[in-house]
């Protein structure tokens, strides 16, 4: 894998009428931003060989909703992933993603973001762009981590999803 995008699902309702956190569906916003995230990994030239789902539906559909921007990806839904700890989230992004170019995760927080600010620790990131990261990695957020051949990140792109979309 020489590069893994970290993709937080985009923001989801409030309560599923299941009343099951893992049915949540994305909001009418979220969707929108959703949409939008796809378009600004396009215009980045961003497009995954792989994306690895979490299966819940917010994920799912926040991927759905992406890969209309960014198609051709392999997508291998993981359990695992559902409210996972950050160190798990890599482990799993390393093992299916080996042989992969260019990996997405969608998930969730904290996991997500923990992940996030540990790559950035790891690889000596700009100190705003950390900064940025440990306070805030919202519904939607992207980050962006270019590998060495040590296994060393650099980050790449830190973006969210404009509001008011």
């Amino acid at each position: 894998m020489d590069r893994l995008i970290l993709l937080r699902h985009a923001k989801a309702e409030g309560e599923a009428p299941s009343g099951d956190d893992f049915d949540r569906a994305l909001a009418p916003r979220g969707q929108r931003e959703a949409r939008a995230v796809g378009m600004q990994l396009a215009a980045l030239g961003l497009r995954p060989d792989l994306a690895v789902v979490s299966p819940s539906a917010r994920t799912r559909e926040t991927w759905e909703l992406v890969e209309l921007s960014v198609a051709g990806a392999a997508v291998k839904f993981e359990p695992a992933l559902y409210n996972a700890e950050a160190g798990a989230i890599r482990k799993i992004a390393e093992k299916t993603g080996a042989g992969a170019r260019t990996v997405i995760v969608v998930a969730h927080n904290p996991g997500l973001q923990e992940l996030a600010v540990r790559l950035m620790r790891d690889g000596t990131a700009p100190a705003e762009c950390l900064s940025r990261a440990q306070r805030h990695f919202p519904p939607g957020a992207v980050a962006v981590f270019d590998f060495d051949a040590e296994g060393r990140a650099t980050v790449d792109q830190l973006f969210y999803p404009e509001r008011g979309l």
